[in-house]
C-alpha cells in the first residue's frame, strides 16, 4: 500500500507573501501608472524657492495619502467576504496606483522626495483596513466613503493653496479629486454603512497628523 503523500497548502502563505510584496512595491518601488499623467499637458512653471518647497510639501502629503490608500484598500480587500466588494476595492486601488505614480513624478520634477515615514503610514493603514474589513463588507465600504470624502476635502484645500502658476500639480490634483469622489459614490451605491461619529473624527485626527508630518518629512 503506497504511503500517503503529505501536501502542504501554501495558498494562505502565498497570499500573505503577495501582500508583503505589494507593501514593498508601494513604499519602495517606482509605481507605474496605467493612465497618462495629467500634468504632462502643461508647461513647467518657474517657481521661486519658497513656492517650490510649498508645492513639494503638498505633493508629498498627497503621495503619502496615496500610500495610505493603497494600504487601506489592500487590507480591506484581504479580508473582504464578497468577491464583488473585493474586486471593487482592487479596482479603486489600481486608480490609486496611478495617483501614487503621478505624485512621485511631480515630486521628482520639484526636486523633492517622498515622506521618510511612508513605511509606518503603510503599516498603520493596512492594519486599519484589515480591522474595517473584519467588521463586514458594509463597514468596509463605509470606510471607503469616509476616506475618500476626507481625501477629496484636503485635495480641494491643496488646490486653493498651490502656487498660482503650478499648472502641472494642479492638473494632477484635479483628476485625483474627481477619482476620489467617484470611488466614494460607487461605495455608497454598493451598500456602504455610515460610520458612527467617533470614527470619522478619529480618522480626521490621524489624517491631520499625517499631513503635518509628511509636509516636512
Amino acid at each position: 500500500m503506497p504511503l500517503p503523500t503529505l501536501i502542504r497548502d501554501n495558498r494562505p502563505l502565498d497570499h500573505w507573501l503577495g501582500e508583503l510584496q505589494g507593501a514593498l512595491n508601494t513604499v519602495f518601488a517606482r509605481p507605474e501608472a496605467q493612465r497618462a499623467n495629467p500634468g504632462e499637458a502643461h508647461a513647467e512653471a518657474e517657481l521661486d524657492e519658497a513656492a517650490r518647497r510649498h508645492a513639494a510639501g503638498l505633493m508629498r502629503i498627497n503621495h503619502t495619502g496615496e500610500v495610505c490608500a493603497q494600504a487601506l484598500y489592500s487590507g480591506q480587500a484581504a479580508v473582504a467576504r464578497d468577491p464583488a466588494v473585493r474586486a471593487q476595492l482592487r479596482e479603486a486601488a489600481q486608480e490609486e496606483t496611478d495617483h501614487l505614480a503621478w505624485c512621485a513624478d511631480r515630486l521628482d520634477e520639484l526636486h523633492s522626495r517622498p515622506s521618510l515615514l511612508n513605511p509606518l503610514w503603510y503599516a498603520g493603514s493596512y492594519a486599519i483596513g484589515v480591522a474595517a474589513g473584519l467588521r463586514g463588507d458594509g463597514w468596509n465600504l463605509g470606510f471607503v466613503v469616509e476616506t475618500e470624502r476626507q481625501v477629496e476635502a484636503h485635495l480641494a484645500e491643496h488646490l486653493e493653496t498651490l502656487p498660482e502658476g503650478d499648472a502641472r500639480s494642479r492638473a494632477v490634483l484635479e483628476v485625483m479629486k474627481a477619482d476620489e469622489a467617484r470611488h466614494a459614490d460607487h461605495a455608497m451605491e454598493s451598500g456602504a454603512r455610515t460610520l458612527p461619529p467617533p470614527i470619522p473624527q478619529a480618522m480626521a485626527a490621524v489624517s491631520k497628523l499625517m499631513k503635518a508630518t509628511a509636509y516636512r518629512l
